[in-house]
């Protein structure tokens, strides 16, 4: 056991870890700050300051999908440097593997699976030719922010520019 002594008090870090990850995973789940507290027997503004403790960035739940993307390691790093969400990049020899290597079925159920995760979010942004932004769209249900690679089809890797990228996620979480 991991216990830590403090005054006359003897307080176990794991413990205290399972309670935190018991009200995190209550409030992921709707509960309110004011109904764990109760639950508890704490102040509704402990837990909020708990929250506060571990925010990494308010604002919209972002998602981003792009290909074909030469730079994509260094695109999905900066993604996750900023908070975002949901990222699925990919170079051109990777989407043709993604359609070839599965059965219709397999295929079809992982479309699903992806566009019902991009629609939880708030925002998507489509990285990719002018078609693929316009079907994303229509298969979202709603505007996505469009990065425009260039028109379709296009054959091969395009680089994508991160800083300029990077700017734009940073002003779509500021605008949440």
């Amino acid at each position: 056991m991991d216990l830590i002594r403090i005054g006359d008090k003897v307080i176990s870090r794991k413990k205290l870890m399972e309670r935190i990850g018991q009200i995190l995973e209550w409030r992921s789940r709707g509960l309110s700050q004011q109904e764990i507290a109760s639950r508890l027997g704490v102040d509704r503004s402990f837990i909020s300051r708990l929250e506060s403790l571990g925010e990494v960035r308010r604002g919209k739940r972002i998602g981003v999908v792009g290909f074909p993307v030469s730079n994509k390691e260094e695109i999905e790093a900066m993604l996750r440097e900023e908070g975002v969400e949901f990222i699925l990049l990919m170079s051109d020899q990777e989407r043709w593997d993604f359609v070839r290597q599965k059965s219709g079925l397999e295929l079809l159920n992982e479309i699903f699976d992806i566009i019902a995760r991009l629609r939880e979010l708030d925002l998507v942004v489509v990285i990719g030719s002018d078609y693929r932004i316009r079907v994303s769209e229509a298969l979202l249900g709603r505007e996505v922010v469009g990065w425009e690679l260039g028109p379709s089809p296009i054959e091969g890797d395009r680089q994508v520019e991160v800083e300029s990228l990077r700017r734009l996620i940073r002003h779509l979480i500021a605008k949440g």
